[in-house]
């Protein structure tokens, strides 16, 4: 295998082990791009790559990191003096207000050379891009690159300042880019390109642990609830169709195979009547199970059409009705979290989590919503803070209503550790393990029902 073959197997591969589904047929038509394009111009290799390899604009953010990691710029260092750290902030200031994006690339290889170096035994990764910008502090470097572009324009300040800002800020955050592309191209090059591309790349927002999910990332997956609800919705109506034909009427296909000699030429089917489904959701959103949950409630909520009637209940230790906010959070989907805090009742005495309580109170005061066309999912970890679980309210709710599921953010293998009664409450209703928005997708498709 040629060392070039070995780059396009090695990029497919870690592709494939960030959720890219690549086949054997795309492999083949990426090395006749490359064949075709060459290695001159990296950036048209790049886009050539690309468009053979990827399914969606989204996949772009794992791509290109691992496109730099497989086909780098250079290789080695930049056999420059240490960066002298004001000279260097300098040269960067002229060339952000230049826009000039080869100078950057430079000043980014010198910046991590001359500040980004640490370690010198063989463990250690030698290269670092936080260490890099933590000392050249590009982002300070806003105010100087707005005068030195004025200055070039022959301009004051005007109404457009605002616009020049937003314009240096892409162009400083591309220059980060560009060093943390650097910092990761070293470290490969001294643990390995495969080991960097499966655990320094950032994973599509589809793939994140709703558990440690920052802010952005909980913004960036809000932004995929409406194409996921439309692919669902797609995906249930194509099962309700399924449904509706109904199965065959044993009875009926022999009666009426006595016309054709006791040969069933045509099946009778039993029809169904098949009426919508009612949906009750309980949702712990309390901690970092908030993130996952509201995720969840927007996800249904865009699937409303599909139900008959869909009721939702937000709770920490004590339960509230939120349909009503969840309605109104459809024009809003980034101040759900806030708007259930702010006009639900869901704490008591203490800001703790407590399952016993909640479900307890669930099924005092709300319990005649669940009938034997209800479908419940429960939403949380099932971490009660040491408290009673409450199992007999399980109980009564696995009773009522057609179907309970449970759906855990946390790891299988962490269930029933410290306060996590999660075993006890799987034995009476089915729980499944729900890390990240792709697995919730799955689940959703496979359980809801029709």
């Amino acid at each position: 295998m040629t060392a070039l073959t070995e780059r396009i197997t090695g990029l497919v591969g870690a592709l494939r082990t960030h959720g890219v589904r690549i086949g054997t047929g795309e492999t083949v038509d990426a090395a006749r791009a490359v064949a075709t394009l060459g290695l001159a111009d990296r950036e048209l290799l790049r886009e050539g790559l690309a468009a053979t390899l990827l399914h969606s604009t989204a996949q772009r953010a794992v791509f290109d990191p691992i496109f730099d990691l497989y086909f780098p710029h250079r290789t080695g260092g930049t056999n420059h003096d240490p960066a002298d750290r004001e000279l260097l902030r300098d040269r960067l200031a002229e060339a952000l207000t230049a826009d000039d994006r080869a100078q950057l690339a430079r000043l980014a290889a010198e910046a991590v050379d001359g500040l980004g170096g640490y370690g010198s035994s063989p463990d250690s990764d030698g290269w670092s891009a936080y260490q890099t910008l933590e000392r050249l502090r590009p982002q300070t470097l806003l105010a100087r690159v707005r005068t030195d572009a004025r200055s070039r324009d022959g301009s004051g300040a005007t109404f457009t300042d605002r616009l020049l800002d937003d314009e240096i800020r892409h162009r400083i955050e591309a220059f980060r880019r560009m060093v943390g592309a650097e910092a990761r191209r070293r470290v490969a090059e001294r643990r390995g390109r495969d080991e960097i591309a499966r655990r320094a790349i950032r994973p599509t927002a589809d793939r994140v642990d709703f558990l440690s999910a920052g802010r952005d990332q909980l913004a960036e997956l809000r932004r995929t609830v409406s194409p996921l609800a439309r692919k669902l919705a797609t995906r249930l109506a194509a099962r309700r169709r399924r449904a509706a034909r109904g199965t065959i009427d044993l009875r009926r296909t022999l009666r009426s195979s006595l016309s054709t000699g006791g040969v069933p030429m045509r099946p009778v089917l039993r029809r169904r009547r098949p009426v919508r489904p009612e949906l009750v959701l309980l949702c712990d959103v309390s901690g970092s199970v908030s993130g996952f949950s509201d995720f969840t409630m927007l996800l249904v909520q865009a699937l409303h059409d599909q139900f008959s009637k869909i009721r939702v209940f937000a709770f920490v230790n004590r339960l509230d009705e939120v349909t009503g906010l969840l309605d109104h959070g459809r024009a809003d989907p980034e101040g759900l979290s806030a708007r259930i805090r702010a006009e639900a009742t869901l704490t008591g005495w203490h800001g703790s989590s407590d399952y016993g309580v909640a479900l307890g109170e669930f099924t005092e005061r709300y319990g005649a919503a669940v009938g034997p066309r209800s479908t419940v999912f429960v939403l949380g970890d099932a971490r009660t803070n040491m408290s009673d679980p409450n199992l007999p309210a399980v109980r009564d709710l696995a009773r009522r209503a057609r179907r309970v599921y449970w759906l855990n953010p946390e790891p299988r293998d962490r269930w029933g550790t410290g306060d996590s009664a999660a075993p006890a409450y799987a034995e009476l209703v089915e729980m499944h393990e729900c890390r990240t928005a792709r697995q919730l997708g799955a689940l959703v498709a496979r359980l809801l029902p029709v």
